[in-house]
C-alpha cells in the first residue's frame, strides 16, 4: 500500500503560524501542544524564514487537530481564530507587498473592488507559494473561498468543518482591507467532514 502523497507550505509560512500560536498562548502553551502532537523537533527550533517548501501539510493539521484536544472543540476554535487573526499580522511584511495590497493604488480603491481584488491576491499567494489549492467564486454578495487541497485539515476525519484558523486569517485580512470594518465569515463545507471542497463564505457587506 503506498503512503498518501505529502504537501508543503513554505518555511516561512510554518513558522508564521508557530509565532502566532506563541503569540495567542505564550511559549508553555506552545511547547505542551508541540509535545502533545509528538512535533518535538520544533520545540525551540521554528522553520527558517525561508521560501523552501518543506512545513508538512500534515504537521499543519496535526498543529490543528492538538489544539482542539488540549483546549477542547470550542476553546480550542475560539484560540485557533485569534491564532489565524495573528497569522495575517505577521505575514501582511513578507507578503504583502509581494500580492500588491500595500501599494497605494490598492487602498484606495472602492471597498466591494478591494475585497474583491484582495481576495484574488490572497488565492494567487497560497497558488503560486504553496501547495494548497484555492479558487475564488462569487454568488449573491457573498465571496466563497474554496480550499480544494487544505493544510488545515488534512487526513482528519470529523462531524463539521474544522479550519477555524483559515477563518481568523480571512476575518482579519477583510478588517485590514477595509479599514477596521467586520465582516460575516463561516466556513459552510469541509474536506474532513466529507465534502469536496473546503469552502468559508464571505458575506461582502460589513456587519458594521
Amino acid at each position: 500500500m503506498t503512503e498518501p502523497q505529502e504537501f508543503f507550505y513554505p518555511n516561512r509560512m510554518g513558522r508564521i503560524i508557530l509565532l502566532s500560536m506563541e503569540e495567542v498562548m505564550g511559549k508553555n502553551g506552545v511547547h505542551a501542544l508541540l509535545k502533545l502532537a509528538s512535533l518535538h523537533s520544533l520545540l525551540d527550533h521554528y522553520p527558517a524564514d525561508t521560501a523552501e517548501r518543506a512545513f508538512p501539510f500534515s504537521t499543519v493539521s496535526s498543529l490543528s487537530a492538538t489544539l482542539e484536544q488540549l483546549y477542547g472543540p470550542h476553546g480550542g476554535r475560539g484560540l485557533a481564530l485569534r491564532i489565524g487573526r495573528a497569522c495575517f499580522n505577521h505575514g501582511i511584511r513578507p507578503y504583502g507587498g509581494q500580492i500588491g495590497i500595500t501599494e497605494t493604488a490598492f487602498r484606495l480603491l472602492p471597498l466591494p473592488a478591494k475585497i474583491s481584488a484582495g481576495a484574488k491576491a490572497f488565492a494567487g499567494l497560497f497558488n503560486a507559494f504553496t501547495d494548497q489549492k484555492v479558487r475564488i467564486e462569487e454568488d449573491n454578495g457573498a465571496l466563497l473561498w474554496h480550499i480544494e487541497r487544505c493544510p488545515l485539515c488534512w487526513g482528519r476525519h470529523t462531524h463539521e468543518p474544522v479550519c477555524h484558523l483559515a477563518v481568523g486569517l480571512l476575518q482579519e485580512a477583510l478588517y485590514w482591507l477595509s479599514g477596521g470594518k467586520v465582516f460575516n465569515v463561516e466556513e459552510k463545507t469541509c474536506i474532513a467532514a466529507g465534502d469536496d471542497t473546503c469552502t468559508i463564505v464571505i458575506d461582502q457587506t460589513p456587519i458594521f
